[in-house]
């Protein structure tokens, strides 16, 4: 398969907090090369770390050979598009991707899309592309229609890409294979974790069949660490999911991001790192 392991700093956050530049050196030395940045948006553009400019850090990335392959930003009212991505220029990546978003009613998924679209011609210009990450939410239903589906159908495909989360699918109810199908060309990103045995619900929203007052903020209440395993740890059909990434999207980048984990950071990106290189055959 033609497609190269990334790494979401997410994972190793606490380590970023403590000592950025030797957690990217940590990260070199496991053997990652292709890292996705959480970045800080200022009235300037991007930030990395506690105030690392993106030039200096795109500098500290080549010393360490990694590289940048994208930036996941949360919007702030009345952001300076035209500064982030340059910012993100500026570092080495050439994607934003939005990462998180909560929905109240079919018309918040429509304001969504309306300034994701309209964010995104701003990106383009710069020869930066835009995406959008899913989590669970994105598979609940307004007025009979999926959140995803209404974005889907609303955010313009020569403008916004999607990065699929195959595990958060999975928590939705999904199947994974069958998005990465209808998605097709608009996802080349994918961001792999695996899901341990025993997890119940798996579904989240099985949590309302079973008590018909929970709502969102109980299904994320739900969410605990050991729902969460690294990657070849659990029972997600990784090699398919990866494979069908291939085939319908032409992923460029299965990402590790290990939202929660049991372990150390470092132990758990480095044990992902191993048996995904392992079903990828890189080593």
């Amino acid at each position: 398969m033609n497609i190269e392991i990334g790494l979401q700093l997410y994972s190793v956050r606490n380590g970023l907090k403590s000592d950025y530049l030797g957690t990217l050196e940590k990260v070199a030395a496991v053997g990652y090369k292709n890292l996705e940045l959480l970045t800080r948006v200022t009235e300037d553009g991007l930030v990395f770390g506690e105030k690392m400019l993106p030039v200096e850090h795109g500098r500290q990335l080549e010393r360490l050979g990694l590289k940048a392959i994208g930036c996941h930003i949360m919007p702030t009212p009345g952001m300076n598009w035209d500064k982030v991505s340059d910012s993100c220029l500026e570092t080495g990546a050439n994607a934003l991707v939005i990462p998180f978003a909560l929905f109240n009613s079919r018309q918040d998924v429509l304001t969504l899309c309306e300034s994701m679209n309209r964010a995104a011609e701003v990106c383009q210009k710069k020869s930066v592309q835009l995406y959008y990450h899913n989590h669970f939410q994105e598979f609940q239903k307004f007025d009979g229609q999926m959140v995803m589906d209404t974005m889907f159908e609303n955010l313009d495909p020569d403008l916004v890409k999607f990065e699929f989360d195959s595990y958060w699918a999975v928590r939705g109810g999904q199947d994974p294979v069958a998005w990465l199908r209808k998605f097709g060309k608009r996802c080349d990103l994918l961001h792999q974790k695996d899901l341990p045995a025993g997890v119940n619900p798996v579904n989240l929203f099985d949590l309302t069949a079973q008590n018909p007052e929970s709502g969102m903020q109980d299904m994320f209440k739900a969410i605990k660490p050991d729902q969460f395993v690294e990657i070849g740890t659990g029972v997600l059909p990784i090699a398919e999911i990866v494979s069908a990434s291939c085939t319908y999207g032409n992923a460029r980048y299965v990402i590790v991001e290990q939202d929660m984990t049991a372990m150390g950071e470092f132990e758990s990106v480095e044990l992902s790192y191993q048996n995904l290189s392992r079903l990828l055959q890189l080593d």
